[in-house]
C-alpha cells in the first residue's frame, strides 16, 4: 500500500531488465509506479502482479522515440495522479557491432532511443516539476559512459551524451534533483536484440558470467529516491565485483 510519503514514479522501458526490477522494488517500497514500454502485454502482466502483491501501479504504451508519445505518457500520469514526482529515463538499446559493418539503422536507433528518448522525457517532465518547485529526474547511463570499447563505439557515444546531458541539467537545476545511474554488466535483455550476432553473443556471455542482477541497480535507484529533497545524489557508478 502507498503511504503519505509515497511518490508518483514514472519508469520508461519498464517491461524487462532494470526497468522491471525497479518497478518491483519501488512498488514494494510503497510508491506508485507508472510503467511505460512498447510491450504492453508484459506491462499488463507486471502491473497485475504488483497489484496482487499490494502495490500501486498502472501502465501506458510508450515509444520513447516519439516526442508526442512521451508527452502523452507524462501528461496522462499527471492527469490521473495530480503530479509527477520522479521520472526514470531507463529505456535503452545496445546493438554492438564494428563501425565498418555500417549498421547505420542500428546507429540511428541507439541515438533515437538512448539519447533522444532521454531528452523527450526531460522535456516532458521538467516544466511540471519546475512549476511545483520539486521533482527528480533519474537517467540511466552506463559504465560505457566512462570508457569506450571496440564494437561499442556508438553505444558508448550515446551514453557519454546522456552523461553530459545529465550533468548539464544538474548544473542548471536547484529545485529539481538530477541523478545519473551508471551500471556495468547487468543481467538484462540488452544483448538479445540487434547488433552483430557474434559480438552480441560474446557480450551476452560476459554479462551472464560477470553481471549483477538488475535488482542491484534497482536498489541504487531506490536509495537516491529515498534521500530528502535537499540532497541530490549526482551519480552512482556500480559494477559487480566479478567485473572488477
Amino acid at each position: 500500500m502507498t503511504s503519505p510519503h509515497s511518490k508518483i514514479i514514472l519508469i520508461t522501458g519498464a517491461s524487462s531488465g532494470i526497468g522491471e526490477a525497479t518497478a518491483r522494488r519501488l512498488a514494494a517500497d510503497g510508491h506508485h509506479v507508472v510503467l511505460g514500454a512498447r510491450r504492453v502485454d508484459r506491462l499488463a502482466a507486471l502491473v497485475d502482479e504488483l497489484r496482487r502483491d499490494g502495490g500501486a501501479a498502472d501502465y501506458q504504451e510508450l515509444d520513447v522515440t516519439s516526442r508526442s508519445g512521451v508527452l502523452a505518457f507524462v501528461q496522462g500520469a499527471h492527469d490521473r495522479h495530480g503530479r509527477v514526482d520522479v521520472l526514470i529515463n531507463n529505456a535503452g538499446v545496445m546493438a554492438l557491432s564494428a563501425l565498418d559493418s555500417l549498421r547505420t539503422d542500428e546507429w540511428d536507433q541507439m541515438i533515437d532511443v538512448n539519447l533522444r528518448g532521454t531528452l523527450h522525457g526531460v522535456a516532458a517532465v521538467l516544466p511540471l516539476m519546475q512549476s511545483r518547485g520539486k521533482g527528480h529526474i533519474i537517467n540511466i547511463g552506463s559504465s560505457a559512459a566512462h570508457r569506450v570499447d571496440p564494437t561499442a563505439a556508438v553505444y558508448c557515444a550515446t551514453k557519454y551524451a546522456v552523461r553530459a546531458l545529465t550533468e548539464g541539467l544538474r548544473q542548471e537545476s536547484r529545485e529539481v534533483r538530477v541523478t545519473l545511474i551508471s551500471p556495468g554488466y547487468t543481467h538484462s535483455e540488452l544483448t538479445r536484440h540487434g547488433g552483430d550476432p557474434q559480438i552480441q553473443a560474446a557480450a551476452r556471455a560476459a554479462s551472464d558470467e560477470l553481471g549483477m542482477p538488475a535488482s542491484a541497480v534497482a536498489a541504487a535507484i531506490a536509495a537516491t529516491i529515498a534521500q530528502p529533497d535537499t540532497v541530490d545524489v549526482n551519480e552512482i557508478l556500480l559494477r559487480s565485483t566479478a567485473q572488477g
